[in-house]
């Protein structure tokens, strides 16, 4: 009688799960201003901090090349994408073109469950900065944008949106030179109340208002402080 071979094989990872997980965690920080623009991302620092392979991290780094939120450098590596002034310019010339249309639509649309949500992002807005931490508000702003944009029932131009918004995070990380703007703007309640009263135009001219007090709120000549560590950054994880 033979004895049945029992082969050991090692776990295998979960490359397309564990590269989204990598990969989303690593976006937020991101957006968060907690990576900033510039910062290189080692593959090795990185599969040590979340603790997974260099096919996992190389993964992750690929879907974020395709996201544009970093650049992948031949014989370099990784790093934080950091947009141009002209880049900048383009990413909110394209903003101003979408997003006043969209509002316009969105209130046209906009139910009771629709303003219970923004209202939700706004109250997520308001705590982030009594806390001190602009760069998750500047997140939830973005998110506030990319809400609206669902509410319009458009879906191709809320993929658009999407991207340009999450642009915007690294521009505003390189360029922002007024951050109590974003204490200063009541802009988001405006357009609240305007879709709630289903004001189509009101809408579009506050996105409009809105999105030029942003630009005004750039210093095209500025650059970000030096970049974090990966380890310091997800240091509580």
């Amino acid at each position: 009688m033979t004895e049945a071979r029992h082969q050991t094989h090692p776990p295998q990872e979960p490359s397309n799960g564990g590269s989204a997980h990598v990969a989303e965690k690593l976006a937020l920080a991101i957006h968060e201003h907690r990576i900033l623009p510039g910062t290189k991302l080692s593959e090795d620092e990185v599969g040590e901090v979340f603790g997974v392979s260099r096919t996992v991290v190389r993964a992750a780094l690929q879907q974020l090349s395709h996201d544009q939120l970093i650049t992948l450098k031949r014989n370099r590596g990784a790093f934080v994408a950091q947009p141009s002034i002209h880049e900048a310019r383009e990413v909110f010339e394209a903003r101003a073109l979408l997003e006043p249309r969209t509002a316009r639509s969105a209130a046209e649309r906009t139910t009771a469950a629709d303003i219970a949500r923004l209202q939700t992002h706004i109250d997520a807005e308001h705590a982030a900065l009594a806390a001190g931490d602009v760069g998750r508000a500047v997140y939830l702003s973005g998110q506030f944008h990319i809400e609206i944009a669902r509410i319009a029932q458009q879906d191709t131009i809320r993929e658009f949106i999407t991207q340009l918004v999450a642009r915007s995070s690294l521009i505003i990380a390189l360029y922002w030179q007024r951050r109590s703007a974003l204490c200063e703007s009541h802009a988001h309640s405006a357009l609240m109340r305007a879709l709630a009263a289903q004001n189509g135009s009101l809408a579009e001219e506050v996105m409009q208002g809105h999105l030029l007090d942003l630009v005004s709120s750039l210093d095209l000549q500025n650059r970000a402080a030096p970049p974090r560590s990966l380890h310091e950054v997800f240091g509580d994880r």
